[in-house]
């Protein structure tokens, strides 16, 4: 059986990582300094490491709900009111994942039909135009310019919206441009979106290295926080 022809079209236009091809690399040599995965240089705090053990030692290891611990919902609840102003319900609003990729695979999977557009402003992370094409609809990149300091910008999106837009992805701060939106930023684009029926996936992984002014989500607006799935998580702030 010729097993690449049970391939389903629209998968084989995925290309391989190439991040991930130069990790590879980049691991078989010595002393060499990367400059490719979005990862910390420090190895991650004892005090999560020596609790991860010790859950170990408790026999904590078996399955969870769905949605994860309600515990570690309700802490990630208490960090993103106290972090970013941000307000959810552990019970409804907050879904654990294993890590941030598989956020954002879920989320358009479950928004998206066959031939439906997802926005993505470039630079950007290569798992989005990827998870795009997993789920069967269309990515529609946006050149970001270095004169607006890589920062998205209304008549970015006046011009990529159509009748088939369904999710406009954001990434701040950015992988790899390391820009940031403040609020201002924030206005216009909202105005322009909050009467149109587009949702938004705010990758926000980067969040805890804005080292300027304080990251400043695009949920924060009321208008905005029902169609926004913040997407957050560990590896970036505490490796």
């Amino acid at each position: 059986m010729n097993v690449s022809k049970m391939i389903a079209p629209h998968i084989k236009g995925v290309a391989p990582s190439g991040i991930r091809k130069y990790f590879d690399l980049i691991n078989e040599m010595k002393d060499a300094i990367s400059l490719g995965i979005g990862e910390p240089d420090f190895v991650t705090p004892w005090r999560i490491r020596e609790e991860g053990i010790y859950s170990l030692e408790k026999g904590f290891t078996h399955y969870s709900t769905n949605a994860g611990y309600i515990e570690l919902r309700q802490e990630i609840c208490n960090y993103m009111e106290r972090r970013f102003n941000l307000k959810y319900a552990a019970e409804k609003d907050v879904l654990v994942t294993v890590g941030g990729s598989e956020a954002i695979d879920l989320a358009i999977r479950a928004i998206v039909s066959k031939g439906d557009e997802v926005i993505i402003p470039e630079p950007s992370f290569v798992a989005y135009k990827g998870c795009t094409l997993f789920a069967g609809a269309v990515p529609v990149p946006i050149e970001l310019k270095a004169e607006n300091q890589f920062r998205l910008r209304r008549e970015d999106l006046e011009r990529a919206v159509t009748d088939k837009t369904k999710i406009i992805i954001i990434a701040y701060p950015n992988n790899p441009t390391g820009a940031i939106m403040e609020y201002d930023d924030y206005l216009e684009i909202v105005d322009f979106l909050k009467d149109k029926d587009i949702m938004i996936i705010s990758d926000e992984l980067y969040a805890e290295m804005t080292y300027v002014d304080k990251h400043v989500s695009i949920a924060i607006f009321d208008e905005m926080k029902d169609r926004t799935i913040v997407v957050n998580g560990f590896s970036k702030a505490y490796a």
